[in-house]
């Protein structure tokens, strides 16, 4: 699978959400357990997400146009916001139906069945979870990472449902079962959080992570050592995208080739160093203070 495309992806999440969603609501039917019930919620949750997520990657492969000039890439932002919001959805339908249930504990019925249903449901989200996430980084997709973290929590949630399955006819302690989806309810509230502020982060036009803003720093080390100089560094994430621009000082004695060969030289270092960035340069001549002037105006990011 090394080769495919987001979009295949998420394709892939759709039919696994609604084969889960099938064999989550045959096992929720069978035992009476709202715990099942509030994982089968969750991979409703799933479903809603992957189709958003297949829109989302979809439109942000779409190339530059004259309206979108940096391209279509944050539309996967677009996406990561909605599933934030379904999870919260969801969590809070969970808790409610589990409210009503640790009042009025009941009795479970065919656990063995439902368990085993569970427990398929589970595997098929925790394999499907691992292939995403190694996609996402291979693709740089905000989508795809959070669809599998998504399903990596559906994951722990019906582990979790499963423990309290499995003690209720052992302990004898019918009110486990709406306990046990309070909590499931909590943990994707948190998860919901957190990609929520992941979200909101992309679309602030946060700059690239500090590991590869070091990055960038030792690749312009070796042309620092040859007598150029930079300033007013700045760079962004959008999607699967990297954004970087700076500003290059050079010898005003220079004829404009060789400033842009210099220019050419450090964009494509950047780039071989960052797959998947762009990079903008504007040169400016060393010995003039106007050049140095305009590094006030935007606080260094390095």
């Amino acid at each position: 699978m090394g080769n495919r495309s987001a979009r295949f992806y998420t394709l892939l999440s759709i039919g696994a959400a609604v084969l889960t969603i099938l064999l989550k609501a045959t096992a929720y039917r069978l035992t009476g357990s709202v715990g099942l019930l509030s994982d089968a919620a969750e991979s409703v949750v799933n479903l809603v997400a992957a189709i958003v997520a297949t829109w989302a990657v979809t439109f942000a492969a779409k190339p530059p146009d004259d309206e979108h000039a940096f391209g279509h890439f944050k539309a996967e932002y677009f996406s990561s916001g909605v599933e934030s919001v379904l999870i919260l959805v969801a969590a809070g339908s969970i808790a409610f139906a589990a409210w009503g249930r640790l009042f009025a504990p009941q009795p479970l019925e065919q656990v063995g069945i439902g368990l085993v249903l569970s427990l398929v449901a589970t595997a098929i989200n925790g394999a499907l979870a691992f292939v995403m996430l190694r996609a996402s980084r291979r693709l740089r997709s905000i989508t795809l990472r959070a669809d599998a973290h998504h399903l990596l929590t559906d994951v722990w949630t019906s582990v979790g449902v499963g423990v309290g399955i499995i003690l209720i006819p052992i302990t004898g302690w019918l009110i486990l079962d709406p306990i046990i989806a309070l909590v499931v309810a909590a943990n994707i509230v948190l998860a919901g959080l957190r990609l929520l502020r992941e979200t909101g982060m992309g679309l602030l036009d946060t700059a690239l992570p500090a590991e590869e803003r070091q990055i960038v720093a030792d690749t312009l080390q070796p042309f620092e050592a040859e007598g150029t100089r930079f300033h007013a560094l700045r760079t962004r994430v959008a999607g699967a995208r990297r954004f970087v621009s700076l500003h290059v000082l050079v010898p005003g004695s220079w004829t404009v080739k060789q400033g842009h060969d210099l220019c050419e030289a450090i964009e494509l270092a950047i780039a071989q160093s960052l797959p998947g960035t762009f990079v903008f340069t504007h040169l400016e001549p060393l010995e003039d203070p106007a050049s140095w002037a305009d590094q006030a105006l935007e606080r260094p990011l390095l």
